[in-house]
């Protein structure tokens, strides 16, 4: 039986593999921009927690809980209960990568709120991107064993799902960074070359979305390359 998903062969080096190593260029630097501007204070000296509280608060977002959760860069919002939840790195510390971080997510909170376009539709895609994702495999073997086009195809787009939802999360992840640094600078939370390093922190952070996108699409082509025209070879 053929594994498309671990066939790494002269396709896979020309398309996969590019991905996969932007993707693990893309993680390394967030890590260390993170690391860098972790460590250094910011002149205010709010720390993250006080600076969702504020955003939160200005934008009439008062039932807006702000938790600590325990992890690295785990901060997330989260629309089911409307809380921001801050790794312990960015809620008790007043570093310009916590007050980035902490601006960020609450930029998401304030989208939820104004019924954000594009974070509609990523919430509304989630359960058909789930659904496809976890049947993709599965369909793509079985439409291999029984030499099933439609099968394979059906299989092939179910990756492709995914593929969507990175591009869907793409303006979703930028406006909440337009946002969290026209709020930082329009609240004086840090001053002129803090605001600048807070802006590298969230554009290493982007890149990561960009390198999910890129991955996703190189694996769909890939597939398509592998076992798209299967049929047609016949």
């Amino acid at each position: 039986m053929i594994y498309p998903y671990y066939y790494f062969d002269t396709i896979s080096l020309l398309v996969l593999i590019p991905a996969l190593l932007f993707a693990m260029w893309a993680q390394a630097r967030v890590q260390s921009t993170y690391k860098k501007y972790g460590r250094v204070n910011s002149g205010r000296g709010y720390t993250g927690q006080q600076v969702a509280r504020m955003i939160l608060d200005d934008n009439g977002l008062q039932d807006v809980r702000v938790e600590q959760v325990t992890g690295n860069l785990s901060d997330h919002y989260d629309p089911r209960t409307r809380v921001v939840r801050l790794s312990g790195g960015v809620y008790g510390s007043a570093s310009i990568s916590a007050v980035g971080i902490a601006a960020h997510e609450c930029g998401h909170a304030v989208q939820h709120a104004e019924s954000y376009a594009p974070m509609k539709l990523r919430s509304a895609v989630i359960p058909v991107t789930n659904f496809g994702s976890t049947l993709a495999i599965p369909l793509l073997l079985i439409g291999l064993l029984l030499q099933s086009q439609p099968l394979i195809l059906v299989g092939i787009a179910g990756y492709a799902m995914m593929a969507v939802f990175q591009l869907i999360t793409l303006p979703v992840e930028f406006n909440a960074s337009s946002r969290a640094l026209t709020t930082i600078s329009q609240h004086y939370i840090l001053d002129e070359d803090e605001q600048k390093d807070a802006k590298k922190v969230l554009s290493a952070a982007a890149l990561t979305y960009v390198a999910a996108l890129a991955t996703a699409i190189a694996q769909v082509l890939r597939l398509l390359l592998l076992f798209g025209g299967r049929g047609r070879r016949r």
